[in-house]
């Protein structure tokens, strides 16, 4: 019998429906991985039963500079709504400063020229550490040693945003070293005044997304700009100390500290005539703080002082509505999405998730564009998520998602419908390995109600996720094996992984004897957009990566 590759012509399934389990990857060793380890009946019959491959989603696969970098929720949606691989932030930015082109742009030179013209300090504000997922402490250090150096900034302060979520979940102070014997060394050999002001944790203060919670950027403000809060000597003071009052507590949970001098003055709030730099360069937890610097209307909070400051961001954080203003790089320019494709050929699509993933199904789908590609054929809805700690609610807003999304499949409104479980990746942030255990069942069990719904339909129900996280819940060696503290404890893992995830094709009613096309050697999440025009009966452009699927003319 031969068999061909071609367009899904002569049966157009209503609707495709593709989910993404968030932070749910794939890995063969079973011990810390709440994935293995979970009751998941339903993904079980489906791995076993149907059509699945294993995608990469990391590394030089979605765009990140090497393939020892980890994959992220905000590039792993870019190559699934994209279709091909583009360069992302970190890999920009690396280049920018290789070539000294940040170092020559507007924003930079804006920045440098209000600093001198104001007499005034040079702030930068972001994340503190190696992840190289929201930043890269290496990207602070080339711009400290430029300002010191080249630029001859006498007064710089970092706002240290606390990490332990895509790096150890106690490892901020060795960062915090870092960063002080750097200070150290341009204090010294230049002659400046260089250094950190105020930070705290990731989850606490600055680094909201969505407008989840704008109280958590109201802290940031207030601790970065007022130079309000618990004043310590020095950020390793604040750390230890917190860490003393609350055993167990992980870097991302630690309270806003203030650095104050001898006299308890706080050493460096951001007042009129400074310059800021916000040198995280992914987007999602970036737009907040920069709309609290740019908006001149701005209704969240109140912003008590609010002084005048040139600020950029490390990036344009949204290409659609221009936030920030001012940025070092250029953002990714992405264009012709699946999105873009869909609305041209009237597929009418919906688009779900809670607040904490929300920008993902949308914004980061659409190549980091905000708002609708076309109103007409799309709707989005945004369940709320709630304002508690992940690992004790791990369940999340799965069942709503879940609720709504019947709704939409039974309807018969929509051809596509995209959404993503959030559960596999907040909860496996937490490092909490029983949580993220629950919060992969919850998954699991909202997984076989869609697929009940899809047998109504006719449809057809596509699953994978962005990246890994829940799989790997314990760090390990380089021979894959769990690491553990002198007490038997295992050391947990906060942060993403470098494993594959699934694909899988649930197709009921069996008509199209879809199999994978062994042709496509290392797919990727670049391949699931062309896979979705397939099922379209749209011919995917040349630009994209080869769709994955092949169907018999008979079976």
């Amino acid at each position: 019998m031969k068999e061909m590759v071609r367009l899904l012509t002569y049966r157009k399934p209503r609707p495709v429906t593709l989910v993404i389990m968030d932070g749910i990857g794939y890995r063969k060793e079973t011990e810390g991985n709440a994935v293995a380890n979970g009751c998941t009946p339903n993904l079980d019959r489906l791995l076993l039963n149907c059509p699945n491959i294993l995608l990469r989603a990391h590394g030089t696969a979605v765009g990140l500079p090497s393939d020892k970098d980890m994959g992220n929720s905000e590039v792993g949606h870019n190559a699934l709504g994209a279709g091909r691989f583009y360069p992302q932030g970190a890999k920009l930015v690396n280049e920018a400063l290789a070539s000294g082109r940040l170092f020559e742009g507007r924003g930079w030179r804006l920045l440098v020229r209000y600093c001198r013209q104001h007499n005034g300090t040079m702030h930068l504000i972001g994340l503190l550490s190696d992840g190289n997922i929201h930043s890269d402490i290496r990207h602070l250090e080339i711009m400290l040693e430029h300002l010191a150096f080249i630029e001859k900034i006498p007064r710089a302060r970092i706002h240290a945003l606390l990490d332990g979520r895509d790096v150890g979940e106690t490892s901020a102070l060795i960062y915090v070293k870092r960063l002080e014997e750097l200070l150290k060394k341009l204090n010294t050999e230049a002659g400046v005044d260089y250094r950190i002001a105020s930070g705290g944790g990731r989850m606490k203060i600055t680094m909201d997304r969505y407008e989840a919670d704008w109280g958590m950027v109201e802290l940031g403000w207030k601790t970065h700009v007022a130079g309000e809060g618990s004043h310590f000597t020095s950020a390793e003071e604040a750390i230890s100390a917190y860490r003393a009052e609350n055993p167990g507590i992980i870097d991302q949970d630690l309270p806003p500290f203030i650095i104050a001098d001898e006299t308890g003055k706080p050493v460096g709030p951001i007042m009129d005539g400074d310059s800021v730099i916000l040198f995280n360069f992914r987007g999602d937890r970036a737009i907040e703080i920069s709309r609290a610097f740019d908006d001149e209307d701005f209704p969240s909070f109140r912003r008590e002082p609010c002084p005048r400051v040139a600020y950029a961001g490390m990036m344009e954080y949204d290409t659609e509505a221009h936030i920030p203003k001012h940025y070092l790089v250029e953002p990714p320019h992405i264009d012709h999405t699946i999105g873009e494709y869909l609305v041209i050929h009237h597929v009418r699509q919906m688009a779900i998730s809670e607040t904490q993933k929300f920008g993902h199904v949308t914004y980061f789908w659409n190549g980091n564009r905000s708002g609708k590609i076309d109103p007409r054929t799309e709707e989005y809805m945004e369940i709320p998520s709630d304002r508690v700690p992940f690992e004790q609610r791990p369940w999340m807003k799965a069942s709503e998602i879940t609720d709504r999304t019947i709704d939409g499949i039974l309807s018969g409104k929509y051809d596509f419908i995209r959404l993503n479980f959030a559960n596999g990746d907040m909860v496996g942030h937490t490092g909490v390995y029983q949580a993220a255990q629950i919060a992969v069942e919850a998954v699991d069990l909202c997984i076989g109600r869609l697929i009940n719904a899809t047998e109504k339909s006719g449809g057809i129900l596509l699953i994978t996720a962005d990246h890994g996280n829940a799989e790997e819940m314990y760090e390990t060696d380089k021979n894959g094996k769990s690491k553990y503290h002198p007490d038997g404890r295992p050391k947990a893992k906060t942060a993403h992984t470098l494993n594959p995830v699934w694909f899988i094709v649930y197709d009921p009613s069996g008509d199209d004897c879809i199999r994978f096309n062994p042709e496509i050697k290392n797919p990727g999440l670049t391949n699931v957009a062309p896979t979705l025009l397939q099922l379209f009966g749209i011919e995917p452009p040349e630009i994209y990566d080869p769709p994955l699927l092949l169907f018999k003319e008979e079976c």
